[in-house]
């Protein structure tokens, strides 16, 4: 589903609460990018200055490139929209139900990035619903590559972003080692079986048939 920067509509489930990105959070995280830069040590936090040390290009949480024109990320927030203008991205796919922020639905539309917004709700184990049909459809824009580059985000980057980019792997004929490792590794600790289950138990043959998808994939 497309959804334009001006009428934001959130797909299938129901509508929940409104993300809250807090000033404290985004000092928060700027305080220690900037302790980082001063003394050399590794606090998790990603930071760039420009050439010209004018601007800070800070990534969203569990920031990575997928593929050529492909990116993954926790939910973006104020602090990283000149990171995201550097990418040029034309589209940002949202697995989250919540309606996007209104500063950030600003960034998208003065930056003439389309929003497609497919609701899942989080969830936690034992309990899992994984829609595959709204899984599917998510594959089908991150798969046209008249929508790249792409954001694919939900809201910590780890699972239901962990779950479209394992389905990928598939496509793309990755053992099922590798994708495995790959979801770990951004998971971490908060790996859930249920994910990894479902990637392994995910039909791509309804994908196949794509009129685009990407230069690496080789049926």
């Amino acid at each position: 589903m497309t959804i334009d920067a001006a009428e934001a509509v959130a797909v299938g489930a129901d509508v929940c609460k409104t993300i809250e990105v807090t000033v404290e959070e985004n000092r928060h995280h700027i305080h220690r990018a900037h302790h980082s830069l001063r003394t050399g040590t590794d606090t998790g936090e990603h930071i760039h200055v420009d050439r010209d040390g004018k601007g800070l290009f800070i990534p969203p949480l569990n920031f990575a490139m997928v593929d050529n024109g492909v990116f993954r990320s926790g939910f973006p927030d104020i602090t990283n929209f000149t990171h995201l203008q550097s990418l040029g991205l034309r589209s940002i796919i949202c697995l989250c139900p919540e309606p996007y922020p209104e500063e950030s639905m600003e960034f998208l539309k003065k930056n003439g990035i389309k929003l497609y917004q497919f609701g899942i709700d989080g969830y936690k184990e034992p309990f899992m619903n994984i829609p595959q049909d709204t899984i599917g459809e998510a594959l089908k824009v991150l798969l046209d590559v008249r929508n790249h580059p792409v954001l694919i985000h939900c809201k910590r980057g780890k699972h239901r972003t962990g779950c479209v980019v394992g389905c990928l792997r598939k496509l793309q004929k990755w053992c099922l080692s590798s994708i495995f490792d790959e979801y770990q590794r951004f998971a971490a600790a908060k790996a859930r079986v249920s994910d990894q289950r479902f990637i392994e138990l995910f039909d791509i043959t309804s994908l196949k048939n794509m009129p685009f998808s990407f230069s690496s994939l080789n049926w």
